[in-house]
């Protein structure tokens, strides 16, 4: 089990990412948090297995309908096994 800290910037505020994000990490069953961040960007702590945070990294790369992104800043972290579900959190 692992922990992946993401930052995600470009036009991914008002395109519905977070809430997509929820779907996606209840579909592959990570476990965490999305947030906006005032400077624009998406902050994203997710754990579970390597496999299934790996796709959970790929599909930021592309992010919902509408959203455009220009950067993503990951990094992997110590699993700490402090999450029960993934929510939004404001």
């Amino acid at each position: 089990m692992k922990r992946l800290h993401i930052f995600v910037s470009g036009i991914v505020q008002g395109v519905f990412f977070r809430q997509n994000t929820l779907m996606k990490a209840r579909e592959i069953g990570v476990y965490g948090w999305v947030k906006n961040l005032r400077d624009g960007r998406v902050e994203i702590v997710c754990e579970g297995d390597e496999e299934s945070l790996k796709k959970m990294a790929a599909w930021c790369k592309k992010g919902p309908e509408g959203a455009y992104i220009s950067g993503l800043d990951m990094q992997w972290e110590e699993f700490k096994d402090e999450f029960k579900n993934f929510r939004i959190v404001y």
